[in-house]
C-alpha cells in the first residue's frame, strides 16, 4: 500500500524527559521502568513486523538500551541507525534546568562516539551527524567529513546527517555537495517533515529520486498534531483531523502519519512511540489511504518554517 516503512525512533524510550507534549498521566520515570519499558517496545515493534530502528548517544540511554537488545536477540533482518555529535548531560535528573544535551561536532567527539556505536555492526546500517548546522561548522570541517568517509569505506554503512531548524533545505543543499574522491559523502536525510513543517518537500523528494534514503522524525510534531486547548490558532486543523480518524476508524496520530506516507513517501517513517500502545495506534496507519482531496486538505495547513521552529523552541522538556 505505501513505498513508506514504519520504524521506531528511541528518542522517548531512552530518557525521562523530552521536548514533547504529554496527556499529562503519570509514569515511572526509574531507570529500571524505563529499560523494562524500551525492551518490551522493542520486541513489539520486531513481533509486528518493524524492521527499523533509530537511536542516538544522546538519547539517555537509548542507545545503550538498543545495543543490549540487539546483542541479546541477534536478528538478521534489522536495519539500525544511530547519530553521533550530541551528549547527554541531564544524567537523568528530573526537572533538569540546564540544556539536556550539549552538541559536538568535533573529530574527537566522533571518534569516542564511534567507539561505542560500531558495537551495533553488522546490523548498524545508517551513521549519521546529529542535527548538522552551518552554526557547527560540520559541513566544512574537512578532518571530520574525511573521518566520516574512512568510516563508510571500512564498514559499508551509509552517512547521513539529521536535521532540525528553518533552514533544513539550506542544509541538504549544501550537504549534497560534499564528494570525497568523487563520491557522495552523505547517502542519508533524516528531517523533521509533518503537516504543520512541509518546508522540505521539493528537496526531499529530489533526494528520493537521486536513490537517497529519506528518514522522517517528527510526523505528530511534537504532539502538537494532538488535539491541545493551548494551540488554539490549529483548531480548525485539529476538527479536520478527528473528522478524518472518525472515517478510517483510527486515532489522529495514525491520520498525521499517514499524511506523510501518501505525500512525501520518505523510505522510513519514525515512530516516536513512547510504549507498544502508542506503537500499536502508530501502526494502524498502515491499514488505509488518505484520498486526494483529503492530502490535498491536509496539505493546506503548512506553517511558515520560522514560525513552526519558533513554536518548537518554546516547547518544555517532560
Amino acid at each position: 500500500m505505501s513505498k513508506t516503512k514504519i520504524g521506531l525512533g528511541l528518542a522517548a524510550l531512552g530518557r525521562p524527559e523530552y521536548i514533547n507534549i504529554n496527556d499529562g498521566s503519570s509514569q515511572d520515570k526509574s531507570f529500571k521502568a524505563f529499560e523494562e519499558n524500551a525492551l518490551s517496545a522493542l520486541d513489539f515493534a520486531y513481533k509486528h513486523g518493524i524492521r527499523y530502528f533509530d537511536t542516538a548517544p544522546s538519547y539517555g540511554k537509548g542507545e545503550a538500551f538498543l545495543i543490549n537488545w540487539n546483542s541479546n536477540c541477534k536478528h538478521n533482518d534489522v536495519t539500525l541507525s544511530t547519530k553521533w555529535g550530541y551528549t547527554y548531560v541531564a544524567d537523568w535528573e528530573l526537572g533538569y534546568s540546564g540544556a539536556h544535551e550539549i552538541k559536538e561536532h568535533s573529530l574527537e567527539k566522533l571518534v569516542a562516539q564511534w567507539e561505542i556505536s560500531k558495537e551495533l555492526l553488522p546490523a548498524l546500517k545508517i551513521y549519521q551527524v546529529h542535527s548538522a548546522t552551518f552554526e557547527s561548522g560540520i559541513l566544512e570541517n574537512k578532518d571530520v567529513l574525511n573521518k566520516l568517509y574512512e568510516i563508510k569505506k571500512q564498514t559499508g554503512l551509509q552517512i547521513g546527517i539529521t536535521t532540525s531548524g528553518a533552514n533544513q533545505s539550506q542544509i541538504i543543499e549544501t550537504a549534497l555537495k560534499i564528494k570525497i574522491e568523487n563520491e557522495d559523502l552523505f547517502d542519508s536525510y533524516q528531517v523533521t517533515y509533518n503537516i504543520l513543517e512541509q518546508s522540505t518537500h521539493t528537496i526531499l523528494k529530489h533526494l528520493l529520486g537521486m536513490q537517497k534514503t529519506v528518514i522522517v522524525k517528527e510526523a505528530l510534531a511534537n504532539g502538537r498534531l494532538l488535539k491541545n486547548e493551548k494551540f488554539s490558532h490549529y483548531q480548525k486543523l485539529y476538527s479536520v483531523l478527528d473528522t478524518l480518524a472518525k472515517n478510517y476508524q483510527v486515532g489522529i496520530d495514525a491520520i498525521a502519519l499517514r499524511f506523510v506516507m501518501d505525500y512525501l513517501e520518505p523510505t522510513y517513517l519514525l515512530s516516536g512511540a513512547f510504549n507498544k500502545e502508542q506503537l500499536e495506534q502508530n501502526m494502524k496507519a498502515q491499514n488505509f489511504k488518505l484520498e486526494t482531496t483529503e492530502l490535498d486538505l491536509l496539505k493546506s495547513f503548512k506553517i511558515a518554517p520560522q514560525d513552526y521552529w519558533e513554536e518548537r523552541n518554546k516547547l518544555p522538556w517532560t
